[in-house]
């Protein structure tokens, strides 16, 4: 039975990850800064309140897992914040750290803790969660996109780092997935470009080939490909999961 941590798994894309792993008989341990959603999360997966971005934090919780599961078979890096919504020349520096913090520091957190408990078990899938705006870039997100072309270089190394432990790692692009997060997205970036919310939807949703946003469901079904025995030789890579998005700029 695998053992599987996804970080900011109480609520969005990581619940769904957390939820996908458990149907497929793993157990699963996720992490969350929501209080309350953590208090949400589904029997029979454990739930902790936990920064990803807090090295004490992350530190405490690794050392619990290692503690009460014996190692790690599994890493999501999933934890992420939007961050600000600005042109370049207004954006304030305390909230460009604010959001490498999380998006970039977290992932790293991660990966540190994790290599310590999967390279002893000369095993291990580390999944990062990416996003198509760290391959492409877009207007607007400067931090965020960023921070995720970050993680995919993070990825990068750390995969050629551990291979030769027999640990692979990879990262998920989502593009727009269909949840609050991207209506929250959605409503500032049409704030800032003087649009209405449906334009910017609308938008976002006629630059894919597939016409349509993501489903949260899609991104989880790309994770439990990445931590099968079917991806065995998968690592290093940056895998899109976007419906192809070919316009960037809605």
């Amino acid at each position: 039975m695998k053992r599987v941590l996804v970080t900011a798994g109480a609520n969005g894309i990581g619940l769904v990850m957390a939820q996908a792993f458990a149907g497929a008989g793993c157990r699963v341990w996720v992490t969350d800064v929501d209080a309350a959603a953590v208090e949400r999360v589904p029997a029979g997966i454990r739930a902790t309140l936990c920064d990803a971005g807090d090295e004490g934090a992350m530190a405490r919780l690794f050392s619990a897992i290692a503690a009460d599961w014996g190692g790690l078979d599994v890493l999501c890096a999933n934890a992420g914040i939007k961050g600000p919504t600005a042109a370049i020349e207004d954006m304030p520096l305390e909230d460009w750290h604010q959001c490498l913090g999380v998006n970039l520091d977290g992932a790293m957190l991660a990966a540190k803790y994790g290599a310590r408990l999967m390279k002893p078990a000369g095993a291990g899938v580390m999944i990062f969660t990416s996003s198509t705006s760290g391959l492409y870039g877009t207007p607007f997100r400067a931090p965020y996109v960023a921070a995720k072309w970050g993680v995919i270089g993070l990825m990068k190394t750390v995969a050629m780092e551990l291979g030769p432990h027999g640990i692979r790692a990879n990262a998920i692009c989502p593009g727009s997935v269909n949840g609050p997060r991207i209506d929250r997205v959605i409503e500032a970036e049409a704030a800032a470009k003087g649009m209405t919310p449906d334009a910017v939807r609308q938008g976002y949703a006629s630059g894919t080939a597939m016409k349509r946003l993501t489903d949260a469901g899609d991104v989880a079904a790309m994770a439990l490909f990445l931590a099968s025995d079917g991806a065995k030789m998968v690592s290093g890579q940056a895998l899109a999961v976007d419906g192809m998005t070919y316009n960037v700029d809605p």
